[in-house]
């Protein structure tokens, strides 16, 4: 890419890790390589199986624990996210990768896990060739300020308010 942008994805409504993924999906399929930070989700989605099937164009990386944060953040919440962060920042600025995603950072700002201005840092370092997309509810002001592409999704309606639980391959 001759011009990598920053992208927000972000909304209550469904769609946004899905979008992201799209993404991801895409720019494997032009031969991009891809690097997914996943905060706060840990475990064996869907996506994650069908992800390592393009394990030579796609890295995904998850940094959390599973678990729905309710109230403060542990300290081992905090410190897998910090370490995420880190490593996150480590791929940005490698220049092995063409597309970054850091899936539900700002999620993880809402939970604590780091600061807006931590997450802000890691955007000023992105190489200019580089794309870097944020995902999650609830964007900061600052970070929508930064950010050359802001998509919001919306919630109409869904389901789920009908006691519809997720649903493997659809959902999760």
């Amino acid at each position: 890419m001759k011009k990598g942008y920053v992208q927000v994805y972000t909304g209550n409504g469904k769609g946004k890790t899905t979008a992201a993924l799209g993404l991801c999906l895409r720019a494997a399929g032009a031969g991009l390589r891809v690097y997914i930070a996943q905060f706060i989700k840990m475990g064996e989605y869907s996506e994650i199986k069908a992800l390592r099937r393009f394990d030579d164009l796609i890295t995904v990386q998850q940094y959390g624990l599973g678990r729905f944060i309710k109230g403060k953040a542990s300290k081992e919440d905090v410190e897998t996210a910090q370490n995420g962060l880190k490593e996150a920042r480590a791929a940005l600025i490698s220049g092995d990768y063409d597309l970054v995603v850091l899936e539900e950072a700002n999620v993880a700002v809402t939970c604590e896990l780091f600061t807006i201005d931590e997450l802000l840092s890691v955007v000023g370092l992105k190489p200019d060739t580089t794309e870097l997309l944020i995902t999650g509810r609830g964007a900061h002001e600052k970070l929508m300020e930064v950010a050359d592409l802001v998509t919001e999704m919306r919630e109409i309606k869904h389901y789920y308010k009908h006691g519809v639980q997720a649903r493997v391959g659809i959902e999760k």
